[in-house]
Formats: structure tokens, C-alpha cells, sequence
């Protein structure tokens, strides 16, 4: 029994490290993305475009691969996954300008795919729901720590030796992760559930059992809603640092480490815990304490971006702050939808998610952030009485444009309390019928049994 325990928990903390290393690569660009934009003399619409590029073949690649990984080994699934994007990261510092770096991220997004469903899958197999949000939090720590450490690395390779050398180096650790992944613990499906289902699953498309469950409607909502914040957040966070705050990049990216990488940690290990013992008492409990945590969320980030030029330490605290309760998001949704959701469609479920999260979330926030960017920038300098549309013209401008461009931020987040809410309304029933057919399974398979 120790021995298999010690094997669950190697297992979780692989998929911790292949975690970290899914949100260090994808950070880089945030990280370096202001000197690639002055490079190539780009505007935030294509700095956002190539933020774009990542999600689009993640969203929906990753469909097919969450069925993949309800009917194969997801051990397999993840070190290919790993192995493919860490070289694609690599071959991202070889681009020479913006499309060939578009087409690297393209395929940086179709390896990433493979890792949210099959390790999601793995974990609701491997831990029952009282314990579910704690482990999904220690999971999901991998994104706060991976975007810390991408940040922080990325920001001190990139002063002396260019933003090319820190896709370089990104890669080799993912390499390592691969080999890791191989050695994780597959466990039976429907294992850590009160009432063993085995592999049997209900009649009819997975796609709409899943999609008729009411409280994975408004989750797919939610995490479109999210996403959306935090991709904005993570392509544009070390620009506006250094735009209107005139940090360099060193001292850009360290700030963006603490505010948003960091600064998630807390939130989601003590939104897990605390989500685990709401739900206790409550079924409903963890959507009910992710909706607060965001609720709670608006007004520091609202209030960071009205910080003084130069208010570096206001800053940090409430843009810090608010990034925290962001993350309690992570340990109350992704175990919700485990929850709801029978052992056998998990990563269908997951798939279905992250395809709306990225495609409808993380494709708009960088692009569609960028573009109201670029809009606030040219009226900017419209006010000024500049008129030359030419992104030298335009620069002195673009510090104030991306500012207010990023209160959508705070905006979408009181939405986003709206959408939570009304999934715990839901989310009760949609548990109890769950539970209700398992156990109805076991007894038939346990008739069946008997009477062999």
C-alpha cells in the first residue's frame, strides 16, 4: 500500500515537472516579445498574432487527442507530446522573421495539446474526488512555477545574448521530462471512484454526453472568459512594464515572475485546499470558492493599471494580488469537471474545454488585446496631433494605448464571477446523476457477475 502511494505521487509529480515545462515554452514570447516586436518592427496586433498562432492547432489538435487518450496509454501520449514540442521550441529560435516564428508556434501548440487531457484523465483516475482539487492544484502549480522560471530565465538570457538564445535553452529540460513521462504509473480507469465502473461508459457521441452535462456548458464558457485574461496578461504584462514603467527587460521580466508567475502558487494550493473542505460541506463548494477568489480578483487589477509611472512596488502588490486569486481558478474548475464527468469521457471532457478555452480564450486575449492596443495608441497620437501612421511615429504613444487596452482585464473578470456562479447552481444535480449511474453500473456488472 506505501509503495503504490509512493507510485501515485511520483506519477503527480512528473506531471507537475511536464506541467512546468508546457507553460515555460509557451511563456517565452511574452518574455521576449518586445524585442522581437521592435526586431521586426511589428505592432501588438502581430505580437498578438503570434500569441495567437500557439492556440489555434493546440485547440484543435487537442480534441482528437482527448479521445486518444480515453482509449489509449496516456504515459505515451504525454512523453511524445513533450518530445515534440521541446524540439519545436528550439527550432523556434532559428525563425529569421515573423511567419517562419508563426509556423514554429503552430507546431509548438499541436505537441502542448497532448498534456492538459491525458494528465487530467490520469489524475481522476488516480485520486477520489475529496482529494481531487488538492491534487489538480499541485498539478497546475506547474503553470505559475513555469511561467516564474520563463520569465526569469528568458529575461536573463535574452539581455546579453538575444531572445534567439532563449528558445535554445528552453528546450533541452522538456527533453528530459519526455524520458520521465515513460516511467509514470497507468492507472485503471474509474480506479479512485466510490463505485467501480470499469470501462464502461454511457450510449451515444461523447461529444454530447459530455456537452449535456449543464455545468460543462458554463465551465467551457468560464474557461473561454479566463483564458482570455490570462493570455492577455501573459503576452502583455512584460511590455507594459517596460513601455510605461521604462523598465529594460532584465528587470521587466523579473517583476512579471513575481506578479504573475509566482504569486499563483499560494492561490492555488490554498484554493485547492480550501476547495476540497467547502465541498465537504457543500457539493457546489468548489465552484462556489472559485467565484469568489475572481470576484476578489477585479478590483487590485483594476486598480494596478492606475498606478503612477514609475510605481513599481504599487504595482506589484495589487496586480500581484489580484494575479493570486486568478489561479484559485485552476484547482476549483479542473476538478469540477472531473467530477462531473464519468472516468471513461475525462479526456474528451477536458478536450471539448480546452478546445473553447483556447480557441474562443487564448486566441483573442494576445490578438484582440493587441488590436485594441493599436487602436488606443493611433487615437493617442491622433490627441497629439501626429499623423503619420508609422510605427516610429506611433511609439512614444504605445505605452498609453496598452494601458488602457488592458482594463478588458478586470472587465471580463466580473463576468467571469457571473459565469462561475451560475455553474454551481448547477453543478449539484449534474454530481448526484453521476454518481447515481456508477453506482447503478457497479451493481449491474456486480449482478452480472454473479450470475456468471
Amino acid at each position: 500500500m506505501k509503495q503504490e502511494r509512493a507510485g501515485v505521487w511520483f506519477t503527480l509529480w512528473v506531471l507537475f515537472a511536464v506541467n512546468t515545462m508546457n507553460f515555460f515554452d509557451r511563456q517565452i514570447l511574452g518574455a521576449v516579445g518586445e524585442s522581437v516586436r521592435k526586431e521586426w518592427a511589428l505592432s501588438d496586433g502581430a505580437m498578438g498574432a503570434l500569441g495567437t498562432a500557439f492556440t489555434l492547432l493546440y485547440s484543435f489538435v487537442g480534441v482528437p487527442l482527448g479521445r486518444l487518450s480515453d482509449r489509449s496509454g496516456r504515459k505515451w501520449i504525454l512523453a511524445s507530446g513533450v518530445f515534440v514540442w521541446s524540439l519545436l521550441t528550439v527550432a523556434s529560435g532559428f525563425a529569421r522573421n515573423f511567419w517562419q516564428l508563426f509556423v514554429f508556434r503552430l507546431g509548438v501548440g499541436v505537441g502542448e495539446a497532448s498534456c492538459a487531457p491525458a494528465a487530467t484523465s490520469l489524475i481522476g483516475d488516480l485520486f477520489p474526488a475529496r482529494g481531487r482539487a488538492k491534487a489538480m492544484s499541485v498539478f497546475m502549480l506547474g503553470l505559475p512555477v513555469g511561467i516564474a522560471l520563463s520569465f526569469a530565465v528568458s529575461g536573463l538570457i535574452a539581455r546579453p545574448y538575444g531572445w534567439r538564445a532563449a528558445f535554445y535553452v528552453a528546450g533541452l529540460p522538456g527533453l528530459l521530462c519526455a524520458v520521465a513521462a515513460l516511467f509514470i504509473r497507468e492507472p485503471r480507469r474509474g480506479a479512485s471512484e466510490a463505485h467501480g465502473v470499469g470501462g464502461r461508459r454511457r450510449e451515444g457521441s461523447p461529444y454530447l454526453l459530455v456537452l449535456g452535462t449543464p455545468t460543462m456548458l458554463w465551465l467551457i464558457i468560464s474557461g473561454a472568459l479566463h483564458n482570455f485574461n490570462m493570455y492577455a496578461l501573459g503576452s502583455f504584462l512584460t511590455p507594459f512594464l517596460m513601455r510605461y514603467h521604462g523598465q529594460d527587460i532584465l528587470s521587466a521580466n523579473a517583476v512579471s515572475m513575481v506578479v504573475y508567475g509566482l504569486s499563483g502558487a499560494p492561490g492555488l494550493l490554498l484554493g485547492g485546499v480550501l476547495a476540497d473542505r467547502v465541498a465537504r460541506r457543500r457539493t457546489n463548494g468548489k465552484l462556489l470558492v472559485g467565484a469568489l477568489a475572481i470576484l476578489c480578483s477585479v478590483p487590485p487589477l483594476f486598480l494596478a493599471l492606475g498606478r503612477a509611472a514609475g510605481d513599481i512596488v504599487g504595482f506589484m502588490v495589487l496586480m500581484g494580488t489580484g494575479c493570486a486569486l486568478m489561479y484559485v481558478y485552476y484547482s476549483t474548475v479542473y476538478s469540477t469537471i472531473q467530477d462531473v464527468t464519468e472516468p471513461s469521457l475525462r479526456g474528451t471532457a477536458m478536450a471539448l474545454y480546452f478546445f473553447a478555452m483556447y480557441v474562443l480564450g487564448a486566441s483573442l486575449g494576445p490578438y484582440g488585446t493587441g488590436l485594441v492596443s493599436d487602436f488606443f495608441t493611433a487615437r493617442a497620437a491622433e490627441a497629439a496631433g501626429v499623423t503619420a501612421a508609422t510605427q516610429a511615429a506611433l511609439e512614444p504613444f504605445r505605452a498609453e494605448g496598452l494601458r488602457m487596452a488592458m482594463y478588458v482585464i478586470p472587465a471580463l473578470g466580473a463576468l467571469l464571477t457571473l459565469v462561475l456562479f451560475a455553474a454551481s447552481r448547477t453543478v449539484t444535480k449534474d454530481s448526484e446523476r453521476l454518481q447515481r449511474w456508477m453506482r447503478e453500473s457497479a451493481e449491474e456488472g456486480a449482478t452480472a457477475g454473479a450470475q456468471q
